[in-house]
């Protein structure tokens, strides 16, 4: 038994779908057919995005909050909508964290913050989404776990915090994906990988635009993102990256791939 194909589910569920990368899949999404629930912190913004998108709900979901809080979302979500089908794990923020910068502190409580929302979320929502749902669908399911260039790079400094928690998120993807190889599972595992994206990710920066093409020409479009995320989609790609991120996904994959799955035998 072979996972299905990337595209081939009906419902997703993309947490961070009220703006940025989320709400751009969504877009996407829905131009395909697919029907699109979106989650996030403010319902003022997601009932906005719903309801310009033509979403078909909103649910009002902190990724950093318990395990319990965020089971409860889970368990209402299929009570809605038992056809869903597709997590989108997009949700995350980014923090500058320094030890002896003036520009930036190490803020503790910022830090765990960061852990939750960035770690804890997808991990609960994952494992939770697998077991209570995922794993009785005839059809198969789709997870995509959104994580980061600097998750296999940490050259943005300033982020150790946020570094981490995508390097996470990128081992956690796969090795998620390999247990459920190894139990010949229809659930199809995607790591989405982004370069630097122009977004609002930079928001608690000194120069909250510093990702943006005016000031950082490597800095990729959002719709230039897209046009190679639906390529790996569309290519049914294990790990989907764009722009300068596709180099470096596929180094680390020459690098270690092979290796990878000699070892995990």
């Amino acid at each position: 038994m072979a996972p299905v194909d990337s595209l081939s589910f009906k419902c997703a569920l993309i947490t961070g779908g009220g703006g940025g990368l989320g709400k751009a899949m969504a877009v996407e999404l829905l131009k395909r057919g697919k029907k699109v629930l979106i989650a996030g912190r403010t319902e003022s913004t997601l009932k906005a995005t719903a309801s310009e998108i033509g979403a078909t709900g909103y649910y009002v979901l902190d990724t950093g909050s318990s395990l319990n809080e965020i089971s409860n979302a889970i368990e209402q979500i299929i009570k809605d909508h038992p056809d869903v089908d597709c997590l989108i794990n997009n949700a995350g923020v980014q923090r500058p964290l320094h030890v002896l910068s003036k520009d930036y502190k190490f803020d503790f409580n910022s830090a765990d913050q960061e852990i939750n929302i960035n770690i804890r979320g997808p991990m609960y929502l994952t494992v939770k989404f697998i077991q209570d749902h995922f794993v009785n669908l005839e059809n198969g399911a789709v997870i995509m776990n959104v994580s980061s260039v600097l998750g296999f790079i940490p050259f943005s400094v300033i982020n150790p915090v946020y570094n981490g928690t995508k390097a996470w998120v990128h081992m956690f993807t796969t090795n998620i994906r390999q247990q459920l190889a190894a139990e010949d599972s229809k659930i199809k595992v995607i790591e989405v990988v982004p370069p630097q994206v122009e977004s609002d990710l930079h928001r608690d920066r000194v120069n909250p635009d510093d990702n943006k093409k005016e000031n950082s020409p490597s800095a990729l479009s959002v719709d230039e993102f897209m046009a190679d995320v639906v390529k790996g989609w569309e290519n049914n790609q294990d790990t989907v990256s764009a722009g300068p991120g596709i180099a470096v996904t596929k180094q680390w994959d020459e690098t270690f791939g092979e290796k990878l799955k000699k070892m995990a035998k």
